[in-house]
């Protein structure tokens, strides 16, 4: 099953489900807990969250443990949930990525407010910070994001410049 389609709904869902495992069920059922519009609002801010996480090939702990707490935050989840919903994503953007990156974050900017969009940018880059350095090519595919939500440029470098000491582009070598 792929995220979109997991997105859309339990229709989509229920064409895949001769592959779905146990654990895959069991995952999905603790999510149909959550009102159908905001499960697809969280799941797809988590995915657009885990792009950036994945910017560098990396996503470490402390990223991870920053995208299960803004979920708690802003979407109100409990740890337990917050977890499940970061570790879906965090899976199927490693291997869904290339080709569902523009189609979720698009899903994404439909089911998000204006000021939901401007939350998730600067969660973006929080997340990237997490680990203390926003690396180049985090910072890219914020870029990225943003511009495929409707930002303009001028909206980015006013997000971006509460994080202006994590830019690793930023630091001197230590060297």
């Amino acid at each position: 099953m792929s995220f979109l389609d997991w997105l859309r709904g339990p229709d989509a869902a229920r064409s895949h489900a001769h592959g779905d495992t146990q654990t895959v069920r069991r995952i999905v059922g603790e999510l149909d807990k959550l009102e159908p519009d905001r499960a697809r609002y969280l799941a797809s801010f988590a995915y657009v969250m885990s792009r950036v996480a994945r910017a560098d090939l990396n996503v470490s702990q402390v990223e991870t443990d920053k995208m299960v707490e803004i979920l708690q935050r802003v979407g109100g989840l409990p740890e337990e949930q917050a977890l499940l919903v970061v570790e879906i994503a965090k899976s199927q953007s490693r291997i869904f990525g290339g080709t569902e990156d523009f189609l979720v974050t698009r899903e994404f900017r439909e089911l998000a407010t204006d000021a939901q969009r401007r939350e998730a940018l600067d969660c973006l880059f929080a997340v990237s910070a997490a680990d203390d350095v926003i690396t180049a090519e985090e910072e890219g595919q914020i870029w990225q994001i943003a511009s495929e939500l409707g930002f303009a440029h001028d909206e980015y470098i006013a997000a971006r410049l509460k994080y202006t000491d994590k830019r690793s582009v930023m630091r001197r070598d230590p060297s």
